[in-house]
C-alpha cells in the first residue's frame, strides 16, 4: 500500500461534508477492501481516531473489511422486492455459486451480499453486479446473469449496457417535462433542474440514463453543498420526503410516467439516486396538479 495515494485521497476530501465517506469510498476502490493497514494510515493522515474511522466502516454496508471477489453480487431483499420473490432469488445464486451471502467463491470470482435497498424499488426484484442493474430478475435469469459478469459486459449485445436505462422526468407540480434535448448527455436529452445554494444559483443537467452518476453545472456550487433544487418551469421546489440512502440528506423529487418517482440526492455532488413506485399520496397530487 503507497502512503502517498492514501496521503491525496485524504488530501482531496478531508474537511469536507461527507469527507471521511469519500475517503474510505477511494481508498476501497484502489485496493478493493479495506484493510487494518488502510484503516491506520487514513487515522493518521487525518488525525481521527481509529475507533471512530472502523465505526464508520461497519456502519455501511458498502464498505468491506475483507477481500472481495472480481465481481460484486447485491441482491435486494427490501419489502418491494421481497415480495416479489427476492429470497428466492438470492437462493438461487447461492445454489449456483456455492456460497452464502456474506462470502466469496474459492477462484475469488463471485461475492454474494443481500442488501436493503438498491434504489429501484419500481424495477424489483433488483440486482447489481459490478454497478450493472438488472430490473424484474426471476431466478431464470440468475445463470444468465452470472455468465455475462464471467464474459464481460461489454459484450451484452450491440450498444446494450445493463447498468443504466433511460427514464423520462416531468415536475410533479406543474407537469411539464425535465428533459431537455438541447443538452445532450450520452446521445440521449438530458434532466434540467434549476439548483440554489446561499443566493448561489444554477443549472443542473443530469444524465438520464438511471444508474448514471453523470451531472454538469454551470455555476459555482461546491461539492459537498447542500442544495435547493427546483423546476425551471414554475420554480417550485421538488422536495421529496425521502432521505438519500448515501449520505441521509434531503433528497429532490421527480415523476417518471403515471407510476414511478425519481428521487436524486440535494448534496452537490452525491451520487445517491432511487426509482421507487408512487405512493397513494403522491399519485393523487400528481393528478391534482396536472388538473
Amino acid at each position: 500500500m503507497d502512503d502517498h495515494i492514501v496521503e491525496e485521497i485524504v488530501a482531496q476530501h478531508h474537511g469536507s461534508l461527507g469527507g471521511m465517506l469519500s475517503i474510505l469510498s477511494e481508498v476501497q476502490a484502489k485496493y478493493g477492501y479495506l484493510s487494518e493497514e488502510a484503516l491506520r494510515r487514513i487515522a493518521k493522515a487525518t488525525g481521527d481516531s481509529l475507533t471512530d474511522i472502523y465505526a464508520v466502516v461497519t456502519f455501511y454496508k458498502a464498505f468491506s473489511l475483507k477481500p472481495r471477489g472480481k465481481h460484486l453480487i447485491s441482491v435486494c431483499l427490501g419489502t418491494a422486492c421481497h415480495v416479489r420473490g427476492a429470497p428466492r432469488i438470492a437462493e438461487e445464486f447461492s445454489r449456483q455459486l456455492g456460497i452464502r451471502p456474506g462470502q466469496t467463491t474459492a477462484d475469488k470470482e463471485f461475492s454474494l451480499e443481500t442488501v436493503n435497498c438498491l434504489g429501484a424499488c419500481a424495477l424489483g426484484p433488483t440486482v447489481v453486479v459490478d454497478d450493472h442493474y438488472f430490473r424484474h430478475v426471476t431466478t431464470a435469469k440468475v445463470p444468465h446473469i452470472l455468465e455475462e459478469a464471467r464474459n464481460g459486459f461489454q459484450q451484452s449485445g450491440a450498444g446494450v449496457d445493463y447498468r443504466v436505462f433511460p427514464v423520462s422526468a416531468s415536475c410533479p407540480h406543474c407537469g411539464r417535462t425535465l428533459m431537455d434535448a438541447k443538452h445532450a448527455m450520452s446521445d440521449h436529452a438530458s434532466i434540467c433542474l434549476a439548483v440554489s445554494c446561499a443566493r448561489r444559483k444554477a443549472t443542473l443537467h443530469l444524465s438520464a440514463f438511471y444508474g448514471s452518476a453523470e451531472a454538469q453545472c454551470d455555476g459555482e456550487i461546491p461539492g459537498g453543498a447542500l442544495t435547493v433544487i427546483s423546476c425551471p418551469h414554475c420554480a417550485q421546489e421538488l422536495s421529496g420526503v425521502s432521505e438519500c440512502p448515501d449520505c441521509g440528506a434531503t433528497m429532490a423529487m421527480m415523476t417518471v410516467g403515471k407510476y414511478a418517482a425519481l428521487y436524486i440526492c440535494a448534496r452537490r455532488g452525491c451520487p445517491g439516486h432511487r426509482l421507487d413506485l408512487l405512493t397513494a399520496t403522491q399519485d393523487a397530487s400528481k393528478e391534482g396538479n396536472q388538473s
